[in-house]
């Protein structure tokens, strides 16, 4: 068994927190004050909002619609995924609820729908990369899709979620009407760019691949200089038939420029290729989740 990794978890701590915070001020500040919709349990608590307002004269509050409901998904959640599995999850959402009490509401009747859109989908992506890019999710819609692909596992994870939610969203539009559930639409989108960058950015790189027949000083000054490794990979030009090696170096994409230097001042006829590499771990990179 490893060793604990006090300062890792920390971090991870921080980052559920700070996550679970832009959240709770997206769905207080800019969604729940004008009907925005965008999915998940939070999104099924602003339409409770509006439903127990009309119905029963007293609206009933988001956390409470956010932490009620997801009572028993986590309850069914420990029975058949076992405790394990909701690791930190739990602690996320408990944080997003408590955020969501905690923080206040915006009561200004604004209708600027495609500010709303935009200024929510940033603060909601920013939210969900942070916690996501600790290996957890704050529950709701999440942890309920895989109680469900558990009984259905011809449909995957994925698909479950876009399903539910779209439902969510479909009952917003009901409530609120189909332009707000548009500009929701758009903030969805948002969310989702700028949760994928904060994600995959500090795993992104580069991967190069360098044909030259002076390979052996390319790959020498590309570890000196730069200080990565390099791995000679035997290959065989299908035209020539000549034996060559080819150079393969992942880097950093500021680094990139620094290769293509280091290739063409030792070899002005080396061939280059770069691609995106979008999932990086290991030596140098992001660190090897056990």
């Amino acid at each position: 068994m490893g060793q604990f990794d006090y300062k890792k978890e920390g971090m991870d701590i921080a980052k559920i927190l700070a996550g679970t915070t832009l959240m709770a001020i997206a769905v207080n500040m800019v969604y729940e004050p004008i009907g925005m919709v965008t999915g998940g349990v939070s999104g099924l608590a602003i339409v409770v909002k509006k439903v127990s307002g009309i119905w029963l004269g007293r609206e009933i509050p988001v956390w409470i619609t956010n932490f009620a409901v997801n009572i028993p998904i986590f309850a069914v959640a420990y029975c058949i995924k076992g405790k394990r599995f909701l690791g930190k999850t739990m602690l996320a959402n408990l944080a997003f609820t408590l955020a969501l009490f905690l923080l206040p509401g915006n009561e200004g009747q604004h209708r600027d729908y495609f500010l709303a859109a935009v200024t929510g989908g940033v603060l909601n992506g920013a939210g969900l990369g942070l916690v996501f890019s600790t290996g957890y999710s704050t529950g709701g819609t999440d942890l309920l899709s895989a109680i469900v692909q558990h009984f259905f596992p011809h449909y995957s994870v994925a698909r479950l979620l876009f399903f539910i939610d779209a439902a969510v969203i479909l009952l917003g539009a009901f409530f609120f009407g189909l332009p707000v559930a548009v500009y929701a639409g758009v903030s969805i989108y948002l969310a989702s760019r700028i949760m994928d960058a904060i994600i995959e950015g500090v795993k992104f790189a580069k991967l190069a691949y360098v044909v030259s027949e002076k390979h052996e000083e390319i790959g020498q000054e590309i570890m000196q200089r730069l200080g990565r490794g390099v791995t000679a990979l035997n290959a065989r030009g299908m035209y020539t038939g000549m034996e060559r090696r080819v150079l393969l170096c992942v880097v950093r994409k500021k680094e990139i420029t620094g290769l293509l230097r280091i290739a063409h001042s030792c070899d002005p006829k080396a061939f280059v290729i770069i691609s995106d590499a979008r999932e990086v771990q290991g030596e140098g990179f992001v660190e090897i989740r056990q």
